[in-house]
């Protein structure tokens, strides 16, 4: 599943070029776009622009990985690439003994070119609504209306990376099963 919402979007690399060629209207503060695949771009990017036409002055794409270790010591934690106008994509790596604190991580790091406040942040998620429709899937029909409600009672983003909820702005879109 979360192959077919990623193939669904664009190279991020490929996308930052193009967007260099449009008038996009950027606003103070910074932005941090959560995703699962660092080489695309998040669909709640494209869902910001499309609805809202503004680009914040610093945006942070976030993808967050589990390595197969109990422990990723601190300085270990981070790789950190600029790419160039405001752009900046971190990875983020935990061991599977470690509980994820992204803006605990972001609040610490120094080499990011400004001073990042989790409190002033704007955090942008993007939520995948599941719903058991015609398209066939190869899924028996009850199989697809189990995943789907399993899908909507799965812990939240928000409290799995310890995201300040009243700074999140989710961009959403269902999903076809």
């Amino acid at each position: 599943m979360q192959n077919r919402i990623q193939n669904e979007t664009r190279l991020l690399d490929e996308f930052l070029v193009d967007l260099k060629k449009l008038d996009i209207l950027r606003v103070k503060g910074t932005a941090v776009f959560m995703n699962g695949n660092a080489t695309r771009t998040p669909i709640a990017l494209l869902h910001n622009l499309e609805h809202n036409k503004v680009l914040h002055e610093n945006i942070l794409f976030v993808t967050v990985k589990t390595k197969n270790v109990p422990f990723i010591e601190n300085k270990d934690r981070v790789l950190i690439e600029k790419m160039g106008n405001g752009f900046t994509r971190l990875k983020i790596y935990y061991g599977y003994m470690q509980n994820p604190d992204v803006p605990k991580v972001l609040g610490n790091l120094d080499n990011l070119g400004f001073k990042f406040v989790k409190n002033k942040a704007t955090y942008f998620l993007g939520h995948e609504t599941i719903v058991s429709g015609r398209r066939e899937s190869g899924m028996s029909r009850w199989r697809e209306k189990l995943f789907a409600l399993l899908s909507r009672n799965a812990r939240s983003a928000t409290s799995f990376f310890k995201i300040p909820p009243g700074r999140v702005v989710e961009m959403g879109q269902h999903i076809e099963i």
